[in-house]
């Protein structure tokens, strides 16, 4: 059955607009995992727009799930993974102007970058996954490099405006998972999904967990983290 990752930045996201104490994201990931989410994701920016060093700490503290730290490739941020030594650390691309993040991370251009990251990943036992876009020579690249677990980026099926390139899309998602798995990658996939969009992508046999941040967040503002977290798992399980 495929799993769900929870990712709490939007939590932290509202707690900032007001420079206030809350609401906390830590609280917010116990409950996440108390709805019973599979893993919580935080993105610990280079500009720390929303997760801040200290949420980062308290919450490797807590949570005893599974903690996976979105992360650029940027010295100072690899040297914060290797200390605080989440289970999995998950390399994505970054720009500072970005409202979110903009496709995957571009393995083969950074492939010597990436693969010292991951020498370094190995040595504290943090699993590397690479968010990338569904394509076969990222997926090949990622492979190469050393990352066990891939996240494909579902941005492009998730804000597809027609059914005709939704459908599309979510094809090439399924032949990216069906090529990934045959090489012996873990396969997880994220990005723009909803309440609305996710079932069809979560039917894809081979993937591991969903990824999913924004729209659980939005909803839990309405209904509470818990029934927020409870309505995307039935959906997706």
């Amino acid at each position: 059955m495929t799993k769900l990752g929870v990712n709490i930045d939007h939590v932290a996201t509202v707690r900032e607009a007001r420079g206030a104490a809350n609401p906390d994201p830590l609280e917010a990931a116990m409950e996440c995992i108390g709805a019973g989410c599979d893993s919580i994701v935080c993105h610990l920016r280079e500009d720390r727009r929303h997760i801040k060093d200290d949420d980062l700490w308290r919450l490797r503290e807590a949570v005893k799930t599974r903690l996976n730290l979105e992360m650029s490739i940027a010295n100072d941020i690899v040297d914060i993974a290797c200390k605080v030594r989440p289970e999995q650390a998950t390399l994505v691309p970054e720009k500072r102007r970005e409202l979110t993040t903009e496709g995957g991370l571009d393995v083969v251009k950074y492939f010597s970058k990436i693969a010292k990251v991951i020498e370094k990943f190995d040595e504290k036992k943090i699993e590397a996954s690479i968010f990338i876009d569904p394509s076969k020579i990222q997926i090949d690249a990622s492979k190469r490099v050393g990352a066990s677990i891939i996240e494909l980026h579902t941005g492009e099926y998730a804000n597809a405006r027609t059914d005709a390139v939704r459908l599309k899309e979510l094809d090439k998602i399924k032949r990216s998972v069906e090529y990934a798995k045959r090489i012996g990658l873990e396969v997880n996939a994220g990005h723009g999904l909803n309440y609305a969009n996710v079932r069809d992508v979560a039917m894809i046999k081979g993937i591991n967990e969903l990824n999913i941040g924004h729209s659980i967040v939005a909803r839990a503002i309405i209904v509470g983290m818990r029934q927020a977290v409870e309505e995307m798992i039935g959906l997706i399980k």
